[in-house]
């Protein structure tokens, strides 16, 4: 994979990965319940099914689409439409929805946290969608797919992993403190604006010449 090729595909990641979804509110929440040490086991969770479902792509489903202008396009403007769609609902998304702060902590088993992350992020549709409509577009045909189906892999690991660091100890140390309806709206809105932006982004990306 080409340097720029990859530079370009890194910058993707963070930004899909900094919007929220399921896997960042599945996090901060067993951030919040758990605390950094134990809650950070969901984020393991939703790495291995990420790597699930990247091995899925790799497997058959990114070949078809790196060689169907059709395919490419119905899954890329499906994957903007879906993104903005969620900014949307991110915009609108109800306030006074976290954790009671001054709740006990439970403690969690790290295999029941890695399970529970593992089911969010295999069903969770912003994953699935961010996999088919992006990997198969940073891809050169001309080019060994294995390995750059395991360099994506691990890029994108790498970078949910500290992602998922960062809402988790969010959530263990500081969202406990955003109580108010204002300052929850206020981040509802800030997420709704990164998923318009990872919307953007993915409108601008084009497939790979086969």
């Amino acid at each position: 994979m080409a340097l720029q090729t990859w530079l370009a595909y890194f910058a993707a990641c963070w930004v899909i990965s900094l919007s929220p979804g399921a896997g960042a509110i599945a996090s901060m929440s067993s951030g919040l319940n758990y605390g950094f040490r134990r809650g950070y086991w969901n984020a393991v969770g939703l790495q291995l099914a990420l790597a699930l479902q990247i091995a899925i792509v790799a497997a058959g489903v990114g070949a078809i689409l790196a060689t169907s202008e059709l395919a490419f396009a119905l899954i890329k403007w499906f994957g903007v439409a879906y993104l903005a769609y969620l900014g949307w609902k991110q915009w609108r998304a109800p306030v006074g929805e976290l954790a009671d702060a001054g709740a006990v902590r439970p403690l969690g088993r790290p295999l029941t946290l890695v399970l529970r992350g593992f089911v969010v992020n295999a069903s969770n549709p912003k994953a699935i969608v961010f996999i088919l409509a992006v990997l198969p577009q940073f891809l050169d045909p001309a080019r060994p797919l294995l390995a750059q189906y395991l360099l994506m892999a691990a890029t994108m690991i790498a970078v949910d992993l500290v992602v998922m660091a960062g809402y988790t100890g969010l959530a263990a140390r500081v969202l406990r403190l955003l109580r108010t309806p204002r300052q929850q709206r206020l981040l509802n809105r800030t997420f709704a604006s990164l998923f318009v932006a990872a919307a953007g982004l993915l409108a601008l990306v084009r497939r790979a010449p086969g």
